[in-house]
């Protein structure tokens, strides 16, 4: 089996890109992680994948002040130095333009954080509560010029508890992100739709 090669983006810690990572020691992961990247040079995931003897690359993008597209068209270039035949964000925290979206048009995978298409955006979790939800989880799809729009490639559902506060169903829906993403990734570049 030759393993698709993937590029992971990333803001802060990390946690879904290590899930990511970790799942390529299954021999049936059709995936491989070829380069993790972050937008914030600091950024504690940049060590974890480090540590997890996966190359990692910082493309700051307060260089390029309000040019998003110019900051988008330098990871776009490194992502394809390194190989990349796919994308995937994983607490990537930009809003992209046309420009990256298209370049990776069929090729690009988001996790949220709820069952789109409800609660597309920030501040799901509250969201749901407030909603009366009775069940709530997270989403991989397809990433579209619209944020949080683009066709849904699988979902995990898990109840809502009485007494949930927006951090203790947020701690049950990232258990289920780490294992629905690496699934869901390496099922979608087996055989992309």
């Amino acid at each position: 089996m030759i393993r698709k090669r993937v590029g992971i983006l990333i803001s802060g810690q990390g946690s879904n890109m290590e899930a990511l990572i970790r799942a390529t020691e299954a021999p049936d992961c059709n995936y491989e992680v070829a380069v993790v990247i972050s937008n914030r040079p600091d950024a504690a995931g940049l060590d974890r994948a480090k540590t997890l003897g996966v190359p990692v690359l910082a493309v700051d993008h307060a260089p390029f002040g309000k040019d998003r597209e110019a900051h988008e068209r330098a990871l776009d270039a490194a992502l394809r130095r390194s190989g990349c035949e796919y994308v995937a964000l994983a607490g990537y925290m930009r809003l992209l333009t046309p420009f990256l979206v298209e370049a990776w048009a069929g090729r690009m995978v988001n996790i949220h954080p709820s069952l789109l298409p409800k609660y597309p955006g920030l501040d799901t979790h509250r969201r749901a509560i407030e909603g009366g939800e009775v069940e709530h989880g997270c989403s991989v799809h397809l990433v579209t010029i619209g944020v949080d729009e683009g066709p849904v490639i699988a979902q995990a559902k898990i109840p809502v508890e009485a007494g949930d506060s927006p951090e203790t169903l947020a701690a049950r829906v990232l258990v289920a992100e780490h294992q629905l993403y690496p699934a869901a990734l390496s099922g979608y570049v087996a055989s992309p739709t």
